[in-house]
């Protein structure tokens, strides 16, 4: 299937590892023209370059920066030809917060979960809806987490973050802007083979003096799919999203968890 978008400049946040690569490599495979930013200058020239090399067509930039602050923003912003100007499409990503009793978190823990899970994501969306409905597309996918559907214990900062910003988003995707040619969507990742597992795996593990191995598998045998999903198949989602074929879904929350959400709605 032609996605429709070959040619399109996106913003991929978080987008030397995991989820965020997985996103970037899919939109680059469709011919989309990719600015990848990430912390970590090493890993993302190297997943910037590997991406280049696999898609000839496209062209792809790094920024090393941290979107979390007003200077990362900018700095990723000012790539494609202007603050806020010339993305067609921008993936919002950030690492989550650490996991955790929510009795040890003070008020500092709370609002840099904030800040990086829900009004950076929003900074974002704010710098560059309007440059979409003027060009009568864009496509913006804030990778979320399961956990707005189902929150998890250890999780209380990113559950509370990230519904925030889901709340947010369920009023913006369906403004004017719906009808310009912009969607707004939320792409709720479940448990997948990435640093952000092993971190959560390690904390269940310390919680509960179980070994990681032991909590893997009991964890993967409750998932439908018997497994643990894997960046590239969630990095297809995404760029189906922001697909020609998606126009008519906005201000949605789609799941992919392997079937491990057990409601109906």
């Amino acid at each position: 299937m032609d996605l429709g978008i070959a040619g399109k400049w996106a913003l991929v946040c978080g987008a030397s590892k995991g989820l965020g690569l997985g996103c970037a490599q899919a939109l680059a495979a469709e011919g989309v023209n990719v600015v990848m930013v990430a912390r970590g200058a090493t890993v993302l020239e190297a997943a910037g370059a590997a991406i280049a090399q696999a898609s000839h067509a496209v062209k792809v930039l790094t920024v090393a920066a941290d979107i979390t602050t007003p200077e990362g923003r900018a700095a990723a912003l000012s790539v494609a030809g202007g603050p806020g100007t010339a993305f067609d499409i921008v993936v919002n990503n950030a690492g989550g917060p650490p996991p955790g009793d929510f009795r040890s978190w003070d008020r500092e823990a709370w609002i840099k979960a904030v800040d990086a899970n829900m009004l950076t994501p929003i900074e974002l969306i704010k710098a560059t809806v309007d440059g979409m409905a003027e060009r009568g597309f864009g496509r913006i996918v804030n990778i979320t987490s399961s956990a707005v559907k189902a929150p998890i214990d250890i999780l209380g900062l990113s559950n509370g973050a990230r519904s925030g910003l889901t709340g947010f988003v369920a009023g913006v995707a369906r403004s004017p802007l719906a009808a310009q040619g912009v969607t707004i969507n939320n792409l709720l990742p479940g448990k997948f083979d990435t640093d952000r597992i092993a971190a959560t795996l390690k904390a269940a593990s310390d919680k509960t003096g179980q070994s990681i191995e032991d909590i893997r598998r009991a964890q993967q045998a409750q998932i439908p799919a018997g497994r643990y999903g894997n960046p590239q198949e969630f990095g297809a989602i995404c760029a189906f999203l922001c697909s020609m074929h998606a126009a008519y879904m906005t201000g949605q929350n789609v799941l992919a968890d392997g079937g491990a959400y057990p409601g109906t709605f």
